[in-house]
């Protein structure tokens, strides 16, 4: 058991290894930064869907965003939209689980928000529907995925594709460069907090 423990976290450190060399990936982790900064000072909102594991991390980072993250600072604007829980049935139920993100999107999204898109295969309709809807709005689409992007790539503004095809590091990693996000933005808005 303890090489397959030792197994797990050599994998995983071999993934962060590829990040640290990718200046690709990490120039697009500061260009969402500065769009969310600049969408945040002119009172917008972030919104962040995902299914399962994906939803956790965009229900965490939105958490993060609209808490706090090292700074004890005003709240920022940051909602998953799975968060109600008789809406997602109800949608799910009358026009099909595909639908309930494109819809919430529709109810709450506006010209200069920013969406948030995680799916480790890039290939969730639901996720798809909402990136279709947010670029149908105006609204920004940050992608987060796997190696391949699947479905997500070419309809978003950014994609961040993780270099794995493990979906465990992919989330894992998601919620690493979350947090580099989350951190980034409190550090930039927040400056003398």
């Amino acid at each position: 058991m303890k090489k397959k423990v030792f197994n797990i976290l050599k994998s995983s450190h071999n993934n962060i290894e590829k990040l640290l060399s990718d200046e690709l990936l990490q120039d697009s982790i500061c260009k969402v930064v500065n769009h969310c900064v600049a969408s945040f000072k002119n009172g917008h909102k972030l919104l962040l869907c995902g299914n399962g594991g994906s939803a956790a991390d965009a229900q965490h980072i939105a958490s993060e965003l609209s808490g706090r993250f090292y700074k004890n600072r005003p709240p920022l604007n940051a909602e998953a939209l799975h968060v109600n829980s008789s809406y997602m049935t109800a949608v799910a139920n009358d026009y099909g689980y595909e639908k309930t993100y494109q819809r919430m999107l529709q109810a709450s999204g506006k010209k200069g928000d920013v969406l948030f898109a995680i799916s480790t295969s890039g290939n969730s309709k639901n996720v798809i529907n909402a990136i279709i809807e947010a670029n149908n709005l105006g609204i920004f689409c940050i992608g987060l995925t796997g190696k391949d992007g699947g479905m997500m790539n070419n309809k978003c503004d950014i994609l961040i594709k993780i270099p794995s095809d493990n979906i465990a590091r992919i989330q894992e990693t998601h919620i690493l460069i979350g947090h580099i996000i989350c951190q980034l933005i409190e550090d930039n808005l927040f400056a003398e907090s």
